[in-house]
């Protein structure tokens, strides 16, 4: 399925419109992009009985000020847990959906299960699959694993999923040999597993391989915009912007 317009002519809210008080992928967060009229980007890592959960990082540190690793913990536990502070819970996919309702697009990422982009994927792929089969609303689903992306892609054949991309250099990916590096940075997969559209690391958005997806009539997102000088470049490339710290 073709990647609703809506994503590229309205900017998406990365992990939602957060600002001070009000975290990241947090209900507060989406409610906002909402009332902005933007569009809104999550993430979804699976709580211990594989609940989708819309959380960035595989461990708790971070925002909630807790050692513990998401995948390792019940719904109860989780429930316990707040963001960066506040009183906002880390909210399960389940309840963002009946949030958002389909008020404005919806690109949900679901972070690498395998910790080096290989085949243990597990099952959150199906579990998200699953929550949108009544979803109503402009939606799309990627991820940096392709193997999540193609096995996303047999388990909701209806719903639009990308691959996540960059230049996957050995700074950022070290758990990576060149030779995966190298594959992955070409962006070899998109045909293989079926992906519809990529979002984009803007820094990277001169690679070459972008330029021949994108000549070929693939939309192309990128991440992640945070000025409006910086947004005005991305869109020579880019078809539509994920942003943050900043209103375009």
């Amino acid at each position: 399925m073709a990647l609703h317009p809506d994503f590229t002519r309205i900017p998406i809210a990365h992990r939602g419109l957060h600002s001070e008080g009000v975290p990241e992928n947090s209900l507060a967060s989406f409610r906002a992009a909402i009332e902005a009229g933007y569009g809104i980007e999550l993430d979804i890592q699976p709580a211990a009985d594989g609940t989708p959960m819309v959380f960035h990082d595989y461990d708790l540190t971070r925002m909630c000020d807790d050692e513990g690793y998401i995948s390792d913990m019940d719904l109860d536990d989780l429930a316990k847990e707040r963001l960066a502070g506040t009183d906002e819970p880390i909210p399960t996919l389940a309840e963002t959906l009946r949030e958002i309702a389909g008020q404005v697009p919806l690109l949900i990422e679901i972070k690498d299960q395998d910790g080096r982009l290989g085949t243990g994927i597990g099952e959150v792929h199906k579990r998200v699959a699953a929550l949108l089969e009544a979803y109503e609303g402009p939606v799309a689903v990627m991820s940096f694993n392709p193997n999540t992306v193609a096995a996303f892609g047999e388990a909701a054949p209806d719903v639009t999923r990308g691959l996540t991309t960059c230049a996957f250099g050995k700074g950022d990916w070290p758990m990576l040999d060149d030779a995966a590096r190298a594959k992955l940075g070409a962006l070899s997969d998109y045909d293989r597993v079926g992906a519809e559209f990529i979002s984009h690391d803007r820094a990277d958005l001169t690679n070459p391989a972008v330029a021949a997806l994108k000549a070929r009539g693939v939309p192309v997102q990128c991440w992640t915009v945070r000025s409006a000088e910086a947004a005005v470049e991305a869109r020579h490339v880019a078809d539509g912007i994920t942003f943050e710290n900043f209103r375009p």
